[in-house]
């Protein structure tokens, strides 16, 4: 048995006497997943909630991987406002929890989690995962809403682990897969190689592990408590919000509706990541020379790129925040996943050309292989920010709102789609957030942003109303900040602003 296994079964037996219930019930839940999971750990915890430090493991835990593969609790962070902001927490939630790698998977590196609260509601919720991240990722932003509120809880790691450094550090990158992390100098550059861009990891993966997962989850919650999931939800944020249209796309069967929470619009005719995010990047040193001047040329670039205007508190940007943290980073990840034999750092990365590389290379099929259709066959809510400045709203939310709203319509006039599956037409909105950007934590520092958190958990309260009461969702909107969804919006449709002051 590994150390790391031994540390955590110790652990979890000091947080609760291991009694013949207890052990049952792991027994069963184990039992039932069979050769499903390898290397599963089960416990009896005494609270599935964050305030339990057992909860969400500890960073670099799993001993046998290099640092920086498994990150749980950076993980969770990453999508969740700061400590103080986010979900509250005002109650134990004892149950079962569960952490496993799925078996199965070729690359051996695809993990699943489930929490199985004692209180169960009778229903299921599946989360997807943001950027690389692990099965953790949603722990503060979706896990502790719906635990608390008697759901079950199941996530993923798309298949994928996180990252790992790319050595030696210094001003060129050590391999053909490494991607620039951060700079502080010309010889003080960090270089890091994403898991994501191994062979055996395509995209395409990404679909087919949420839909895993609410299998494994739904023969688990069975196992627990001797019956069926009465319903199954999908959500996810970022990658994850992907995540969660594409379970509503292809897995009607699985899942009951889903709430996407800033998805990464995937498309090869349409404005994408590898269009958006070059311009950006090109033009941003000549913006930070202007002084930040918005009228500057510079400044211009971007914003015909797609992207919100900038917000400048003396010499901190809005936009420096995202150059510096996501901008050449996620560029670097998805070209050399999609299209490797580009030069990233010879030819550059704010040069890059999507529209000159379709006839050079396969990237338009490869981001066809795992493009979001908007083909839905079950109800599904978007929630995004106005002042996102990773995947902007004109680009991905209203592009994605644009696709389903097209398959749609194609439904109406197709006598032979499967009315089954379709429920004659689900439900679709989109509820805009009125200030809000991609990562919530960034409102520390520019308080006009808004959080993003507490409307798309309200938009899953009024998705399970909808799908099991029959009640209509709230029209699509655009929600005026301190305000939050509403059934008589004042402003329904898009937010006419980008940024409300």
């Amino acid at each position: 048995m590994s150390t790391c296994r031994t540390r955590f079964i110790v652990l979890a037996s000091l947080l609760v006497p291991l009694a013949t219930s207890a052990a049952t019930k792991c027994d069963r839940v184990l039992q039932r997943l069979g050769d499903r999971l390898t290397g599963a750990t089960c416990f009896e915890s005494t609270d599935l909630t964050t305030n339990n430090p057992a909860t969400t493991p500890t960073d670099n835990s799993i001993t046998t991987l290099p640092a920086f593969a498994f990150t749980p609790q950076t993980d969770r962070s990453k999508i969740a406002p700061s400590a103080g902001k986010r979900t509250p927490i005002t109650k134990v939630v004892p149950g079962v929890q569960i952490n496993a790698y799925i078996a199965g998977d070729p690359t051996g590196q695809a993990r699943f989690l489930l929490r199985l609260p004692d209180d169960w509601n009778g229903r299921l919720v599946v989360a997807g995962a943001s950027g690389t991240r692990s099965e953790f990722n949603g722990d503060f932003a979706w896990s502790d809403y719906v635990i608390q509120n008697g759901y079950a809880y199941a996530s993923q790691n798309k298949g994928v682990l996180n990252l790992r450094l790319a050595m030696p550090f210094g001003p060129t990158p050590p391999n053909d897969l490494a991607c620039r992390l951060a700079a502080s100098g010309p010889t003080s550059v960090v270089w890091v190689n994403f898991y994501d861009n191994d062979p055996g990891q395509p995209f395409a993966r990404w679909a087919l592990f949420m839909g895993e997962a609410a299998k494994l989850a739904q023969r688990g919650v069975e196992a627990r408590y001797n019956k069926k999931a009465r319903f199954t939800y999908a959500v996810g944020t970022s990658n994850g919000g992907y995540q969660a249209r594409r379970a509503v796309e292809l897995f009607p069967d699985l899942f009951d509706g889903g709430v996407d929470w800033e998805g990464t619009y995937v498309d090869d005719h349409d404005a994408n990541l590898l269009t958006d995010l070059p311009p950006a990047i090109l033009n941003f040193p000549d913006y930070t020379a202007s002084g930040f001047s918005a009228a500057s040329t510079a400044a211009k670039n971007i914003r015909l790129a797609g992207y919100p205007p900038d917000i400048v508190q003396g010499t901190t940007s809005f936009w420096g925040n995202y150059s510096s943290d996501f901008w050449e980073v996620t560029q670097c990840q998805w070209q050399k996943r999609l299209d490797p034999t580009y030069d990233t750092y010879g030819q550059g990365t704010g040069t890059y050309n999507y529209r000159a590389r379709l006839a050079q290379s396969d990237v338009g099929q490869q981001l066809e292989s795992f493009e979001t259709t908007g083909r839905i066959h079950r109800p599904l809510i978007t929630v995004a920010g106005t002042m996102d400045a990773l995947l902007p709203i004109d680009h991905h939310a209203r592009a994605y709102a644009r696709r389903v709203e097209a398959a749609l319509q194609d439904n109406d006039g197709d006598d032979h789609h499967d009315h089954d599956h379709c429920h004659d037409r689900p439900a679709y909105r989109l509820y805009e957030v009125q200030n809000g950007n991609h990562i919530e934590t960034y409102q520390d520092v520019f308080t006009q942003l808004e959080l993003i958190e507490p409307h798309a958990q309200h938009a899953f309260d009024l998705l399970v109303d909808q799908v099991e009461n029959g009640h209509a969702l709230p029209p699509s909107q655009c929600i005026p900040r301190g305000s939050s969804i509403s059934s008589s919006p004042a402003q329904p449709g898009h937010c006419a602003d980008y940024f409300v002051p």
